[in-house]
């Protein structure tokens, strides 16, 4: 999945001589976070509603001064992505920079945004929890053939796999979550036991009569 798969286009924006108070009633009214910054089309930095609290303790007494202006405290310069990168990767910079959103460019040209969010929606999609059906997860040994060795078990028990993530757990077991299209998971899990497959969930059970 790419990020122009997950992203927020078109996109709101702010400019970089906009008054603080005209910026925050704008984010209310439109029930957005974090905002792009352009100065004369040019993406500069973002603002984000956490800019604008800090803004009212830092900046004056009196919140939001008409003399206030969003550069004064935007994050500059801002992270970004485009929209041909992974959204694994849209995924480490904001895990790095501590950041609740990308700005995307093509080139210099602003085209959406993705939040934190749209990556979450994007894990509910690459799970398959948006459509009835089961989960398993398994511990495999970190060889060449073992996912084969599971999906044709599921597939010998007529299930239908869904999606699939996995991750390393250590340097030779590989841990794998799949989505399946029934809920009779227990009796799955039974099957993928007795060919020496490692069962994390759902927990085996003895057998139904």
């Amino acid at each position: 999945m790419l990020v122009q798969d997950l992203m927020q286009a078109p996109v709101h924006t702010a400019t970089a001589d906009q008054s603080l108070g005209a910026v925050y009633a704008f984010m209310q009214n439109q029930q957005v976070r974090h905002l792009p910054v352009l100065r004369d089309d040019r993406l500069v930095g973002v603002i984000t509603d956490r800019d604008l609290r800090l803004a009212t303790s830092q900046l004056r007494s009196d919140p939001f001064d008409p003399t206030d202006a969003v550069a004064d405290v935007m994050s500059q310069p801002p992270h970004t992505a485009g929209p041909l990168d992974p959204i694994e990767e849209a995924a480490r910079l904001m895990r790095q920079h501590a950041i609740g959103c990308l700005p995307v460019v093509d080139g210099e040209i602003l085209v959406g945004i993705v939040t934190g969010t749209d990556l979450l929606d994007a894990l509910m999609r690459l799970t398959g929890i948006s459509k009835p059906g089961g989960r398993l997860e398994v511990r495999l040994p970190d060889e060449t053939g073992q996912l084969a060795r599971l999906t044709a078990t599921v597939a010998r028990q007529g299930g239908n796999i869904r999606s699939v993530l996995s991750y390393s757990e250590s340097a030779n077991a590989l841990r794998v979550l799949f989505q399946v299209d029934t809920i009779k998971t227990r009796a799955l899990a039974r099957a993928l036991h007795a060919e020496g497959i490692d069962v994390l969930w759902p927990p085996i059970g003895p057998p139904t009569a």
